[in-house]
């Protein structure tokens, strides 16, 4: 149990850092492990989102502190991600949602390449736009319900390769996250009962480690380099999951 702990601890940590520094990961990152452990994908879900309620409070805290965050963006984020979340954790403590994987994956490659591409093409910094961010929200709140995350990398891409400024969205996405998170293990909470609780401490106290420095990283990073980062932390998660999608290895 202390292994196991400590184990969890560790993932906490490392997933944590690099979702608060890159918008994305830290559901994708905890939820393989738990899966790697044997826990089923609905529990495993439950438990990153509960584990999230305290990393994405402290990580939402140190953006803001740090002036990352578009305060209109958050709000249309969070209402809409809220609503979305709720209803994929519905889904899936109920109905088996692997087969919707490989479609996120291919989704989640193309907007990888389109982030290098703008890089490449000294991708213009502007002003923070909310129009469509309530559709957007929507339906990364449900993805990230049913693969157990998928917030980040569905909002955060999305937003980054439309051209926005990649501190203001990387801020403003973590910050939502936290009422997103919410939602979902709310609604696992009701279908699920309290049956996944012992997989929350670890994480937890890994995640909630890591945070306060996400919010000090990106604001001192470059946008080119940190643009390119997420480019590629997506594209080689998405490249992953489709090849255990169609059984490449």
């Amino acid at each position: 149990m202390v292994s196991d702990f400590l184990l969890l601890a560790l993932v906490g940590f490392c997933a944590q850092l690099v979702d608060g520094a890159l918008g994305m990961a830290f559901g994708l990152i905890s939820t393989s492990a738990l899966l790697a452990l044997g826990v089923p994908p609905a529990h495993a879900s439950a438990a990153v989102h509960t584990a999230e309620l305290a990393t994405t409070a402290v990580s939402g805290v140190s953006h803001l502190a740090h002036g990352n965050i578009d305060r209109r963006l958050l709000v249309r984020l969070a209402l809409a991600g809220a609503a979305g979340g709720s209803l994929g954790a519905f889904v899936l403590s109920n109905v088996e949602g692997s087969a919707i994987r490989p479609f996120v994956a291919a989704y989640l490659l193309v907007m990888g390449g389109l982030i290098l591409l703008r890089v490449a093409r000294s991708a213009r910094r502007t002003d923070i736009s909310p129009a469509g961010a309530a559709p957007l929200g929507l339906v990364g709140g449900f993805l990230d319900a049913i693969g157990g995350g998928g917030w980040g990398p569905m909002v955060t891409s999305t937003l980054i390769g439309s051209g926005h400024a990649p501190r203001k969205v990387i801020g403003s996405v973590n910050a939502s996250e936290f009422f997103v998170t919410a939602a979902i293990s709310a609604t696992f909470f009701g279908q699920l009962g309290a049956t996944h609780l012992w997989n929350v401490a670890g994480l937890i106290v890994g995640g909630v480690l890591a945070a306060p420095l996400a919010g000090y990283l990106v604001k001192r990073i470059r946008p080119e380099p940190l643009m390119i980062a997420v480019g590629l932390v997506i594209s080689l998660l998405a490249l992953r999951e489709l090849a255990i999608a169609f059984k490449v290895f």
